[in-house]
C-alpha cells in the first residue's frame, strides 16, 4: 500500500510539474534517483542516466534564461504546449511501468490532464504578466515557478501527502483562470494555422 501511494504522488508530481517546468522535473528525479540513492517507480530509473540528467540539465538552463523575458517566455511556452503535456502523460505512465497496461494507460491520460492544467495556468499567467510595463513580475514568477517545481518533485518522492496538496491547490487555481486558459489554448491554435497559412 505504502509503495502504491509513493508511487501515485511520484506520477502526479511529475506530470503536474512538467506542465510548469518538464527539464526541472526530470533533473530533479534524476539526481535523486542516482544520488540519495532513491529507487524510482516503474521506468522511471531511465531518468538516473547521466545523459538523461546532463541534457535535462543544459535544456532547464536554457529555460531559465527564456522565461525571464517578456514575449520571449510566452513564446517559449507557446512551443511547449506540444512538449510538456505530452512528457507529463509519459512520466506518469511510466511510474506504473509495473502496472497492468491497463492502468498505464489511465496514468497516461491523468498525467496528461495534469500536465495540461498546470502548463495552461503557468502559460496564460505570464500572457497576463507580459502586459505589464515592468520586468520584474516576470522575474518574480519565473524564479517562484522554478522553486515551486523543485520543491513539489521532492515533496512527490518524501512527503507524498504533501504533493496531493500542492496539486489540489494547483487544480483550484487553474479552475479559477480557466477562461484564461482556454483564451491561450485559442492563441495556439491561431499560431498554428499562422504558420501553415499559404504565403501571400
Amino acid at each position: 500500500m505504502t509503495q502504491l501511494i509513493s508511487t501515485i504522488a511520484i506520477a502526479m508530481g511529475a506530470s503536474w510539474v512538467s506542465g510548469i517546468n518538464l527539464y526541472a522535473a526530470v533533473a530533479t528525479l534524476g539526481l535523486l534517483g542516482r544520488f540519495s540513492h532513491l529507487q524510482l517507480p516503474g521506468e522511471l530509473e531511465v531518468l538516473t542516466s547521466p545523459w538523461v540528467i546532463g541534457i535535462a540539465v543544459v535544456l532547464y538552463v536554457i529555460e531559465f534564461v527564456a522565461d525571464k523575458v517578456p514575449y520571449v517566455d510566452s513564446t517559449w511556452d507557446v512551443i511547449h504546449t506540444f512538449i510538456r503535456i505530452p512528457a507529463g502523460a509519459v512520466l506518469a505512465a511510466s511510474a506504473f511501468g509495473d502496472f497492468d497496461r491497463s492502468i498505464q494507460v489511465i496514468a497516461l491520460l491523468l498525467g496528461g490532464g495534469l500536465a495540461l492544467s498546470s502548463h495552461g495556468t503557468k502559460a496564460a499567467t505570464r500572457a497576463m504578466l507580459n502586459a505589464s510595463p515592468e520586468p520584474v513580475s516576470n522575474w518574480v514568477a519565473s524564479i517562484t515557478e522554478d522553486i515551486l517545481a523543485v520543491l513539489s518533485i521532492v515533496a512527490s518522492v518524501f512527503v507524498p501527502v504533501l504533493i496531493f496538496v500542492i496539486v489540489g491547490a494547483g487544480l483550484m487555481i487553474s479552475f479559477l483562470v480557466f477562461r484564461k486558459i482556454l483564451r491561450f489554448f485559442r492563441q495556439v491554435a491561431r499560431s498554428i494555422r499562422g504558420w501553415f497559412a499559404p504565403a501571400t
